[in-house]
Order: structure tokens, then sequence, then C-alpha cells
């Protein structure tokens, strides 16, 4: 159902008293978000298709280096966090249930799948193992903030690597470095895997997938040889609190950017393996800890990051690999004309082609219509109106830069006008 007049979505002309992101306000005007309560935010249609294509593009990645899908809980016992050492982060949630059993609510699950590794895996012949899953993560956010940047309630991708020695984790890590590339590269956003900090997670390295924003809460620092790294990073390294544009690291200038941080991922070695008794035999008979690697990325956060790298003064300009449609057909004909004929016709083509459409019908304004496709951001908008019958052309606007496209011919054959307007889908970044 992608008829507009039949279609969950709100858009509104101004933006909720207390956003300043930009990807705050316009995901919300744009109808793709609503918020429930601090931190806790409802996907609209529109939104979840963006979201779901994120998850698309991840799975895809995921499958072609062999990783496995499964799904584990968000509820899980407190036990396995107490052995980890990690039941006392204060942004973990926890609860007891009916009977009294200690419970919380996972922000991440490497206490869950190293307890199932732990009872799957008993040689070194099991070994290497990759696994993994999208859940809803719970995360105790004392600040909420910027729409679906900061929230209580997320959808994460973490994929867990399981092998016998350190070697062997850097074999794997670097196959997972290599997806996570193509998958940046594939959203179309602008990134930096830079060296990250352990934190909460332990382990013996880290890199993070930042996208250059102002909304972003994190600084990324660069240097004209390639050194890219977090600011916390740096800071330690030089051991100071604050850092400058321009000062020396390493003998060059460093340069600073605010930054979304989109993914992260650590060599966790055995520091999960070895609380939660995650061991196998090797070809000698000796008993070893697993060694580990997890690899997590949030679809909301790339989603909002590619609101913000492309917005302009119009509204969202998504790169068509997230779009929640390809094209947006807009109607300026009235019910029972010629022209809502002709655009009536023209949406069932583009329906019976596979060409994913948004088709406004509503019996709304010109320039109500053109306000929400721009608000909107697909990549191609397409406009039939009496101009077009008397052209025998359909406008079409790329929303990039507003760009005027040549019109499209609406006396071609079906599948002539789904091959050109494929075509011109496909040029678009």
């Amino acid at each position: 159902m992608t008829r507009l007049s039949e279609y969950l979505l709100p858009t509104e002309k101004e933006a909720p008293a207390d956003a300043e992101a930009i990807s705050h306000k316009l995901m919300v005007r744009a109808g793709l978000i609503r918020q429930l309560g601090a931190g806790m935010w409802t996907w609209l249609p529109a939104g979840w298709r963006v979201h779901q294509r994120v998850v698309g593009i991840i799975r895809e990645e995921m499958d072609a280096i062999g990783t496995q899908e499964m799904l584990m809980p968000v509820l899980q016992p407190a036990e396995p966090w107490r052995k980890t050492g990690r039941i006392a982060i204060e942004e973990l949630f926890k609860l007891t249930d009916r009977k009294g059993s200690e419970l919380v609510l996972a922000m991440t699950h490497e206490e869950a799948v190293t307890t199932h590794i732990a009872q799957a895996v008993r040689s070194y012949r099991d070994l290497p193992l990759a696994v993994y899953h999208f859940q809803v993560k719970e995360r105790d956010e004392p600040r909420p903030r910027a729409g679906v940047l900061r929230t209580r309630e997320f959808v994460m991708k973490d994929a867990y690597t399981f092998d016998r020695d350190a070697a062997g984790l850097a074999v794997s890590y670097d196959k997972q470095v290599g997806a996570y590339d193509r998958i940046m590269e594939r959203t179309g956003l602008r990134f930096y895997r830079v060296e990250g900090d352990v934190g909460m997670m332990g382990g013996s390295g880290a890199h993070e997938y930042m996208a250059p924003c102002a909304a972003g809460e994190d600084e990324v620092v660069l240097t004209e040889s390639g050194y890219a790294a977090n600011a916390e990073v740096v800071r330690a390294r030089l051991g100071k609190q604050q850092l400058h544009e321009g000062e020396q690291l390493d003998g060059e200038p460093m340069r600073i950017e605010p930054a979304i941080e989109i993914a992260n991922i650590f060599k966790l070695g055995t520091r999960y393996s070895e609380p939660l008794g995650a061991r196998y035999l090797d070809e000698h008979g000796q008993e070893k800890a697993i060694w580990m690697g997890c690899y997590g990325i949030g679809p909301a956060r790339i989603v909002a990051a590619a609101v913000e790298q492309y917005a302009d003064e119009h509204g969202i300009s998504w790169p068509r690999a997230l779009a929640p449609f390809d094209v947006h057909l807009v109607a300026l004909g009235k019910p029972g004309t010629p022209e809502r004929d002709a655009a009536d016709g023209v949406y069932e083509t583009l329906r019976g082609g596979g060409v994913e459409v948004l088709y406004d019908d509503r019996d709304a304004s010109v320039g109500e219509k053109f306000a929400d496709a721009e608000l909107l951001g697909c990549p191609l908008r397409l406009s039939i109106g009496r101009r077009s019958l008397e052209s025998g052309m359909a406008e079409v606007q790329m929303r990039r830069g507003r760009v005027q496209l040549p019109g499209l011919s609406l006396s071609q054959e079906p599948s002539e006008l789904i091959r050109v307007l494929d075509g011109l889908c496909q040029s678009i970044p």
C-alpha cells in the first residue's frame, strides 16, 4: 500500500520544540518517527523502510563472509553478567521476576552468546565460528537526546567470532573489517574507520566507524598521513584533557571533526570466555580458552547520520541505497481528470515493474505535495499534471540538488518506461 492517501506518513510543518539535531527535526517532520517517552521512539512505516534497508545491506555483507544469523533474548538471567563483572554497569536495566529471580535487559549480548558457545564447542575442530543477530537493546541512558541518536531502546546488529588463538582472531577481525568497510560504502555515508577505546567491553583493541557531522557527540582526530583515532584515544595517549585544532601529533598538525559513532568492533580475546567457561581441547588434548571478537553496528545511527550529512534547507535527501522509495510520484490533477488517470496508469506501470514508488494521490494543493516530497527526500520525483498531457512528458526532478532532469515520455511502452526510469535511478548516488 503506497498510495499516500492511505499511507501513514504524518508530516509536520514545525519541528519539535526540544529538537536540536537536524536528523531529530527532519525525521519527525517527515513522518518517519514519533516519540513515546524519553529515549523511546516508534519507527513509522516510511522510517522503518529506511531502517530495514540498512538492515538488508548489513545482512548481505555478514552472510557473504560466512557469519551465521541467529537470535538471542533481550531478557536474560543476571548470573552471567555477575560472572563477567558487568552487573555493576549503571546503564544496565536490572529487574526481578515474580519468583524473585534476578534478571537484566541486555544492552549487548556477549554474556549470552559466550554461554551458548561454552555449551556447544568442545574441540578445535569446531573453530573458527562466527554468528550474528539483529536484536533490541535496552540502555538506562541518563540523557536521551537527538532523536534516534541516543535512546534507551534501539536495534543493533552484533556479531561474534570465536577462534583458537590470537592469530585466528586477527584473521576473523580482518574479515569483519572488510565487511564493515563494504557496508559503509554501500550506505553512501562519508565515514572514517578510527582507532577506538575498548571501554566497558574490554579486550586488547578496538576500532570505531565514525560519520562526520555537526550533530556528532564524538570527535575524530585526523592527520595528513592518514592517522585517524577517537579523540579519547589521543587524549589518553598524550596525557591531556584538551586537544586543539592544529596542535602537533607525531610531527603533524591535527584536524578535529565532530562525528557520530555508527559502529564499533573489538578484539575481546579471552575477556568473556575465561569467566564463562568457553573452552576447547586443542590437537594435543589440552584445554584452552576461546578467543573472541565482537562487532556492533547501529542501523538507526546510520539512518540519522545519512539525514545529517545530506539534508538541505528543504528536507531530507537520501542516498539511493537508503531511501524509503526510489520514486515519489505526484499527481497534480483532481480525481476523474485525464491527468489523474494518466498518473494512475504510471503508478500501476511502476508497481508492475518492481519500482519502489510512493504515489501522492491526495486531494491536496500542489505546494503541499511538493513540500512533502522534498521533506521526505526520495531520490526521484515524477510529476504528472495538465502540462504533462500537453507535452506528453512527465516532469522529473532529482532530489539531491533539486536538479530538473529531461522529461519522461508518457507514450512509450511500459517496459521502456521502466527501463528508462531504472537507468535514472541507477545514476543517482
